[in-house]
This record gives C-alpha cells, sequence and structure tokens, in this order.
C-alpha cells in the first residue's frame, strides 16, 4: 500500500474496492432512508447495508459522536454529508467504498479558490490527497471486510491487481481459506475439500450460474477421468478471475446441491474499473523433474464510459511436468512356493498365504506436456441509473500430452528367501527373493483434451428506489475427450529379482544382478491395447429474482430458477494385439528388435528397455490405429439428466438488540427434480425418469456487539445430489490381476439413490482491529441422512447381462463376481471448528512494522459406516473419504512502498481417499500428510511495471498414498519445485 497524505497513520484504514466485482452500485439513484438518532459508527454501519457500499473508519475516531435522525430521500453523497453533519469528520469516495476520517487541522484560507475535488463531503472543506493501494496486504483488507458484511459464514479471495491473482492455479489459492484442503496432479492443485467433506459435496458458481469442469489424472489411485461432480480447478488459469467467494453456510437464495459449501468465481468485468485499464503480464517457469522451461502470458483490456464498457482478458501456458516414484498396486496375502533352501516351517507360511506380499512392485515415471488456453469477456451496458446489463463470456481449454513409463516385477510366485515385519498381526514382506519372475515393461501414451465454455446475460433493473428485479440466463458446457490412451507391455520371463522396502517402507527398490534390464535379450511383446474415453456435462439455467426493501429496516427476495443438466459419457476398448486374431500384420510374432524397443532412461533409480509404441504400433499395421463405434463398450455408455425448478423466499430484517445492530435473514427455499437416467442394464437398454423434491430452510443471524466485535449464526437444511458415475447405468469389470481361485469383481451404478440430505449449524465470533486485522473463531455441525457407501455381494456373471468380452482370460461367464453397488445407508455427522488469525505487525518498530502474517487451523471429524470392508463380511466405522482431521495455512508477509515478498505454509494431516467394499487387499486406502511450502516477491519498477519471482513446492514434498489402515505403501511419487521470474506492464 501507498498512502501519500498528511495524517498517514490515521489513514491506514483506507479500504479501495478498485478490483472488487459485483458493488456497481449507482450512486446519484436516491434512496428512502429513515435513521433514528444513534451512536456515529451505528449511522455509518447502516448507511453500509442500505447503499451497499463499503466504508471504513476508525472506531476510535467516531466512538464519541453521535448522528441525528435522519429522514427522507438521499443520493449517496447526501446522505453521508447527512451523517456527518453534527462531527468534525470527513469522507471520501473512494472508488466502490468511502473513508471516513478526520478533516485536516490546516484548513484553507478563506483567500484561497475553493478545491475541486468532489469527493470530500463535510461543511469543512478537505485537503485532496491521492491514495494507491495495491498488493497482498490490500487485497487482505478487501477479503476482510467482505466476511465482516456477510449475512453468512463465508470467506473471499481477491486479485492482488489487474489480472494478478494471488496463486497461479485456484485451488491453490482455495487452500489458504480456513477449512478448506486441495489434492494435486502433478503438483498442482486439482480439487478441493470443505470443512472435512470431500470434492462431491461443493458446488462451483461461475459468473452466478452453476458450472462443471473435468479434467483426469494419468494415475488410477487418483481417480483417473473424473465421473463425479466435484470440481476440477485446474481447468482454469487463476488470472482469469479476480474474485473467489467461499460461501461455507447455505442460505435460500443459494440453489440446493452444495452441503459442504459453495464457491463462487467471478471473471472481472469493465465497470469494475476506472476509465481505461490494461495489462500484460508474462512469466518463464522452470521445474527440477522436468528440466523444462515454460512461457505464461496473460493480458487484459478494459474501457468504459458513463454507461457502456467492454473487457477481454486472455492466458495462456504451457507446462511441463515430471512425476517420478516407485509403486505396489496394493498388497495382498499370497500363496508361494519356497524354493532353494529346506525349511518346512518357512515353506508353510508361504503356502499359506500368511504373508502380505507387493502385487507388483513398479518403478514409474509420468510426462507430461500441457497447454492451457482461457479467455474472458465481458460488455455492461447502463442506458439508465435504474437499468444495467451485463454479458459475460469464459472459454478454457486445457490439453495434455503423456507419456508413461513402468518396469513392474511379475509372476513372483517361487520364493528363495523373505524377510518380513508384524504389524498389528499382519506379516508384511520387507524382503523378497524371487525365481523365475517376471520384468514388465509398460509404455504408454495418452492425449487429453478438457473444453469449458459458459455464456451468460444479466439484467438488473431499479423499477422503484424500493423495488429490483434480476434476471440471469446462460449456458456452461463442459467437454472432456481422451481419443488417444494407447499401451504396449514387453516382458522378460524367468528371471531372478530381488525387492527391498528394508531402507524405506515407502520407496522400495527392486534389482536383478544376474539380467541386464537395458539389454533387449530376454524381452518380447506381450500386448497391445486401444481405449477412449468421452463424457460431456451441459448446464442450462435462468433465475429470476425480484427484491423490495420494505423500510431501512426491513426487505424480502423472492426468486425462481430453472435448470437442465446433462451429462453424457461412453468409453472404447480393444486389446489382446498382436495374439488376438485380429492384428493386421505379422500376428502372433513377439520378438523385438532394437528398431521396436529402446531403453528408457529418465527414471532416476534405474534403466531398462521398453517397447517403442511408435515402432510397435508400425510393425503390427496398427499405426493411426482408432476405434470405431463397433468398440464402445455398451456398459459405459450412459446419459444422466437432471430438470430442477426451484422457488424460493428471504425475508432480512435490521433491528437493534441491547442498543447495538442485530441482522436477520430468514428464508424457505422449495425444489423440484426430475432425474433421467439411461443405459444398458442386465444386457437390455433401459431408461427410468422419477421424481423428488424437498423443502430447504435457512436461518442466518449477526449481532454485532460492538463496531468491531460480532457473533454470526447459521442454521439450515440443504442437499447433495449422488455423483453422476453412481446414478448412471453403467458397469465396470475390473481388469486387475488376481491370484488362481480368486473371483473377479465388477462395479455397477445405481440410478435409484436418494441425495444426500443434512442439517447443518454453524457459530462465529468475529474480532476486527487494525488495519486488516482479524481472529476469529468458528464451529461447525452438519448431520447427514442417505449417507451413499458401497456394498458388494457375489453374483453370477452371466445375471448382470454384460459382454463376455470383457472378462479376463480363463475367466467365464458362469464365474461368481463381487458386483458392488453404491446404496443409501445411514445417518453420518461431520463437525469441526475454524481458527483464524490475520493483522500487521504495524507495533513493530520500523523496518519491521511493515511485517505482517495471515493462519489459520481447522479440526474437522467424521464418520460413516462402511459396509462389508476388506471382504471381511463385517462393516466399520471410518472417517469420510477427502476428510483431514488438521490443516493449517500460515503466512508470512512484508510489504514496502516498492517491494513486497511472502512465504506459505500449507499442511493438511493424513486422509482416506477411498473405502471399497468387497476388496480383500486393503480395508482402505489414502493419503500421507503433507506440507508444501510456497515464496512470492515482487519489486515496482515504476507505477506501471513490476518484476516478479516465485517458488512453489519448495520442499519437493514427497506425496505418499498408502495401502490399508496398517499403512503400507501404495504409490510414493515427487514432482519437483517449480520456478517463475516475470515482468507485469500496466497501461492506464
Amino acid at each position: 500500500m501507498h498512502c501519500r497524505c498528511s495524517k498517514a497513520r490515521r489513514l491506514v484504514l483506507i479500504f479501495l474496492l478498485q478490483v472488487v466485482p459485483f458493488a456497481n452500485a449507482q450512486q446519484d439513484s436516491a434512496l428512502d432512508i429513515a435513521f433514528e438518532a444513534q451512536p456515529l459508527s451505528n449511522a455509518l454501519n447502516a448507511f453500509s447495508r442500505a447503499t451497499g457500499q463499503t466504508i471504513l473508519y476508525d472506531p476510535a475516531v467516531t466512538a464519541s459522536y453521535f448522528s441525528t435522525a435522519v429522514k427522507g430521500s438521499f443520493t449517496q453523497r447526501k446522505l453521508i454529508l447527512q451523517i456527518l453533519v453534527q462531527s468534525p469528520l470527513c469522507a471520501d469516495k473512494v472508488k466502490e467504498g468511502w473513508l471516513v476520517s478526520d478533516c485536516p487541522q490546516n484548513e484553507k484560507s478563506a483567500s484561497e479558490p475553493p478545491s475541486t475535488n468532489p469527493n470530500p463531503i463535510n461543511k469543512k472543506q478537505k485537503v485532496p490527497f491521492e491514495i494507491e493501494v495495491t498488493g497482498f496486504r490490500s487485497s487482505l483488507m478487501q477479503a476482510r471486510e467482505i466476511k465482516r458484511l456477510a449475512m453468512i459464514s463465508q470467506d473471499a479471495i481477491l486479485a492482488e491487481d489487474i489480472a494478478d491473482f494471488p496463486d497461479l492455479n485456484l485451488a491453490d489459492s482455495l487452500q489458504r481459506v480456513p477449512g478448506i484442503s486441495i489434492t494435486r496432479e502433478a503438483g498442482e492443485g486439482r480439487q478441493i475439500s470443505l470443512r472435512g467433506l470431500g470434492p462431491d459435496f461443493t458446488r462451483v458458481i461461475v459468473n452466478g450460474m452453476e458450472a462443471m469442469g473435468m479434467t483426469s489424472s494419468p494415475m488410477d489411485a487418483r481417480g483417473a477421468v473424473s465421473r463425479t461432480r466435484a470440481f476440477d480447478f485446474n481447468i482454469f488459469a487463476s488470472e482469469l478471475f479476480n474474485r473467489i467467494d467461499v460461501k461455507k453456510s447455505y442460505s435460500a437464495d443459494q440453489e440446493e446441491g452444495g452441503i459442504g459449501g459453495t464457491v463462487w468465481l467471478q471473471t472481472p468485468q469493465p465497470f469494475d474499473y476506472e476509465g481505461f485499464q490494461s495489462a500484460l503480464t508474462y512469466r518463464q517457469a522452470y521445474n527440477s523433474n522436468s528440466n523444462e522451461s515454460d512461457p505464461r502470458v496473460v493480458a487484459m483490456i478494459s474501457n468504459r464510459s458513463d454507461n457502456i464498457g467492454a473487457l477481454f482478458s486472455v492466458a495462456y501456458s504451457e507446462r511441463h511436468t515430471t512425476e517420478y516414484g516407485t509403486n505396489t498396486t496394493r498388497w495382498r496375502q499370497e500363496k508361494k512356493q519356497l524354493v532353494g533352501q529346506q525349511n518346512p516351517e518357512l515353506a508353510l507360511i508361504l503356502s499359506e498365504g500368511e504373508l502380505w506380499f507387493p502385487r507388483g512392485h513398479r518403478y514409474s515415471l509420468w510426462n507430461n506436456q500441457q497447454s492451457r488456453l482461457g479467455m474472458t469477456t465481458s460488455l455492461q451496458y447502463r442506458p439508465l441509473e435504474q437499468f444495467s446489463l451485463t454479458l459475460n463470456g469464459i472459454y478454457s481449454r486445457l490439453q495434455n500430452r503423456l507419456d508413461e513409463h513402468h518396469l513392474a516385477v511379475k509372476d513372483n510366485d517361487l520364493v528363495s528367501s523373505v524377510e518380513w515385519t508384524e504389524i498389528n498381526g499382519d506379516k508384511e514382506v520387507t524382503y523378497a527373493h524371487y525365481q523365475n519372475a517376471t520384468w514388465r515393461a509398460e509404455t504408454r501414451e495418452d492425449e487429453n483434451r478438457s473444453v469449458f465454455y459458459q455464456f451468460s446475460g444479466e439484467a438488473n433493473w431499479k423499477i422503484t428506489p424500493d423495488l429490483s428485479l434480476n434476471l440471469l440466463i446462460g449456458n456452461s458446457s463442459s467437454d472432456y475427450s481422451q481419443p488417444k490412451v494407447n499401451k504396449v507391455n514387453i516382458w522378460a520371463e524367468n528371471v531372478d529379482i530381488m525387492t527391498d522396502f528394508r531402507q524405506d517402507r515407502f520407496y522400495g527398490l527392486s534389482t536383478s544382478p544376474g539380467f541386464d534390464t537395458t539389454s533387449i535379450e530376454g524381452f518380447e511383446v506381450k500386448d497391445l491395447y486401444f481405449q477412449e474415453n468421452y463424457m460431456t456435462s451441459n448446464f442450462d439455467n435462468i433465475k429470476l429474482s425480484l427484491e423490495h426493501s420494505v423500510d431501512n429496516h426491513n426487505r424480502w427476495t423472492v426468486g425462481v430458477n430453472q435448470k437442465t443438466f446433462a451429462n453424457t459419457g461412453h468409453d472404447r476398448f480393444q486389446g489382446d494385439f498382436p495374439t488376438n486374431g485380429s492384428t493386421p500384420q505379422n500376428e502372433g510374432i513377439v520378438t523385438l528388435s532394437p528398431a521396436t524397443a529402446d531403453v528408457f532412461y529418465g527414471h532416476p533409480d534405474i534403466a531398462w528397455r521398453q517397447g517403442n509404441l511408435a515402432a510397435i504400433q508400425a510393425f503390427y499395421g496398427l499405426e493411426n490405429y482408432q476405434l470405431g463405434d463397433e468398440y464402445i463398450i455398451d456398459a459405459s455408455n450412459f446419459k444422466v439428466t437432471e430438470e430442477t425448478l426451484a422457488a424460493y423466499g428471504l425475508y432480512d430484517w435490521d433491528t437493534n438488540l441491547a442498543g447495538q445492530p442485530f441482522l436477520v435473514s430468514a428464508g424457505l427455499r422449495y425444489f423440484q427434480t426430475q432425474l433421467t437416467s439411461a443405459g444398458l442394464s442386465k444386457g437390455v437398454p433401459t431408461e427410468i425418469s422419477r421424481d423428488y423434491a424437498d423443502w430447504l430452510p435457512s436461518l442466518n443471524m449477526v449481532y454485532e456487539f460492538s463496531d468491531d466485535f460480532l457473533w454470526r449464526m447459521g442454521v439450515s437444511e440443504n442437499i447433495t445430489r449422488p455423483s453422476i458415475r453412481s446414478l448412471s447405468f453403467s458397469a465396470d469389470v475390473s481388469q486387475a490381476s488376481r491370484n488362481e481361485g480368486e473371483i473377479g469383481s465388477v462395479w455397477v451404478g445405481n440410478p435409484d439413490l436418494a441425495p444426500f440430505e443434512s442439517v447443518n449449524f454453524d457459530t462465529a465470533l468475529e474480532g476486527y482491529f487494525s488495519e486488516n486485522g482479524i481472529i476469529s473463531l468458528a464451529l461447525f455441525y452438519k448431520k447427514i441422512d442417505n449417507f451413499i457407501v458401497e456394498q458388494a455381494q457375489p453374483v453370477v456373471y452371466a445375471s448382470l447381462g454384460l459382454p463376455e468380452a470383457l472378462l479376463q482370460a480363463g475367466d467365464s461367464i458362469y464365474d461368481v463376481f463381487n458386483v458392488t453397488t453404491p446404496q443409501n445407508s445411514d445417518s453420518s455427522t461431520v463437525k469441526g471448528f475454524e481458527i483464524a488469525f490475520s493483522r500487521d505487525f504495524d507495533f513493530l518498530p520500523a523496518p519491521f512494522n511493515q511485517l505482517g502474517m495471515v493462519a489459520n487451523y481447522t479440526w474437522a471429524n467424521g464418520n460413516t459406516l462402511y459396509r462389508n470392508v476388506e471382504n471381511s463380511g463385517k462393516d466399520r466405522i471410518k472417517t469420510f473419504a477427502g476428510l483431514s482431521k488438521s490443516s493449517y495455512n500460515l503466512t508470512f508477509y512484508y510489504e514496502a512502498e516498492r517491494w513486497a515478498a511472502r512465504i506459505s505454509s500449507a499442511y493438511r494431516s493424513d486422509y482416506i481417499l477411498s473405502v471399497q467394499a468387497g476388496n480383500a487387499d486393503q480395508d482402505e486406502a489414502g493419503y500421507h500428510d503433507t506440507a508444501y511450502v510456497d515464496a512470492s516477491a515482487y519489486y515496482q519498477i515504476s507505477d506501471d511495471i513490476k518484476i516478479t519471482a516465485e517458488g512453489l513446492n519448495l520442499t519437493n514434498v514427497r506425496e505418499e498414498l498408502y495401502s490399508d489402515s496398517n499403512d503400507r505403501a501404495y504409490n510414493t511419487t515427487t514432482s519437483g519445485r517449480t520456478f517463475l521470474l516475470g515482468i507485469s506492464v500496466q497501461l492506464q
């Protein structure tokens, strides 16, 4: 912040809203006001609520003054003049807010010409001054004020400057908010959990309309292609937005669906700025794992007059990522045979399957060449003070080109020596020497694209000074296509291999001293396969609301909205080349040559011979091979449609209790949804349609004990609809390898699922002090009915009506499979608390008075009853998937006149990723705790030019996915550190 004015210490309270949207108030519109005589601070707060404008003042300055009764029709300027008439204070209009402070003592003499400054308002003329506030500190100031004025529990994140969001990724920014923790993809934030509830429980609103963003992960353990309601935030460049609101409690004017909460994303609009504005930012990024340097470019241009404005922004980036490590594809109690020694006791232990072995220890590396393009446009027209029209558009495209490389230990049934450790009665193998085992090398290439677009139009009409109408119409779509998933496996059999976890339980090493993994000798082709995946989600929205101010203390709002959501998807597959009888050329030939197999040196632990995918496909006549409609997996071809009609009423009441402001907002929402699900059920094309409806009440209250200390409380009911995959007529036959005698597994959707239903309670105490100081304590509790869990039961495959082609070699349609289906079950609860603290260290001597800190801590706990855990036939109580019991964020910052720097840490504790009914390998899978550290700095060369430096994941965090509550290694990877240098230029 730069403040060049008299009485600088007083003016540290300056609050500018030059980049805050949603506040395009008509300053010259007349308001009908009836204020009683009251303390000045109360009158200023009433002014803020009546006008929708932020007002900032020092309570110590206003404490001894009163405002007389005010009644009549006033513009904002005349109203605040009337409020301040009995005090020696002045008000300055600063963008979309007001600053109230002492008038200067050195008034101009009568001989001096009058000031032409239109901003100062009072009977005493205030000397003009220049104020300029940008940067991290100012964004905190604005976010704090938004939180203070809200009727519900919410937090906000704002751009630090034009086209300059605090983090490079929206999810990375959201993790700074109390109660939010994130999942990552190649080091970049992807999905969020809010107050202990996973990504499916959070709704995302983009420019006022619900939206869904879909991407994927190359790792099956991370969910692969998303078929849930979770929003993938990595689809967007953060610079496309200038504000995020996280609404943690529910009000009837919000659309139903987010038990966890609602995230509002807002793109910039021309009326957010004064006149002509433009910005250009260029950054160059370097990642320590990929050793690649990538560009990131952002540009925005905006211009407006009094009644019309236009804005356009674009963001483009490239990103090379490399993740590597080791994994086990879970552990399993397997029967082995002892060879090479006489040890009856050990032979018995191995033959009876007492020991837990890794299913296949594997070295892995994932490369990704990513490009992301985003654009926004906004047109605003205000022909009259009483009417405005806004048209918004947003487009984003995320493209990934991936190549994967894996070397795995397979067919390890013969054991010559073994060591294990006992954990809670389980004998976990830490070292094994396998004879006649197999090295399997996999090469995979993947191309996918995610495209999001949204168009919306919003009209605001102030019919009378007391009656306003709002209309919003729009459409959004998220299309995911994966036209290429090509894989080749080569293998070398009868190899002695040793696997060792003794030095690091979560990073095993496998070696074969008698076999050269880089030699072509011994390797041959095992198989090739081709797969494609497609999915589309679409929203059509129309909302209409009418708001009436009965008087200055009472207001009612009614509204209706109609929303249609549709999701379609299908997969295509063909495999088992070159021995499936349909290979175009060289059918059955599995020998390799130097032209079809090269050496992969990318993994830091080992090099190995791998199949050259392009050369092998050409050898078999499969180059540029595409899967036609005949290869659509019918069991994956589904469509889910939801048509929802809703109406609500909301009443806001503003009064005094014990002489202090008391605000109440009570509402009721009714919705009716028609669900249609179409797909293949038991081999027959099937479509069902059903309706469900509910009433959702809400009550929110705020009581201001004083100007800087308040209490808020909210009670409400809400729902969350089941995931798309769960509601679909679809099936998935597992292709995981199995031991002899072990039955397979099938997952089947359930269109009859009821939505989650919740009763929500939250309360908070919030204290505001200093320039941007805040300390708050929030408690939350949610009782959730119809919780959805998976149930498994043995079923003969033939009765499912699924094609025989989905079975593995050796399986029969008459075999029994474990069939898992999502089902509504018992009630569950989630509860917890949040503590947040923020302030400048202005009490320290210079230069340390420019320091500041932002900190928050969240504790959450929630359990549910999972069915048939570990295929034991027993149910167990475990925490919700995605719930970290503890999470915290800590940021220290320093802002001087020309430069600033900050360092941040984000921590989340262990959490469960999934509990799969009927899975005998594990009772759960999840992630260990992580603590990411980021840093950034800038130097303002001039008013228009700024250079920036950033460092992400500075500690190169090791992501550890565990298998089973006994904490066995599943997948361990690192994604490297990322460093960015950039320059930003602004023109006005």
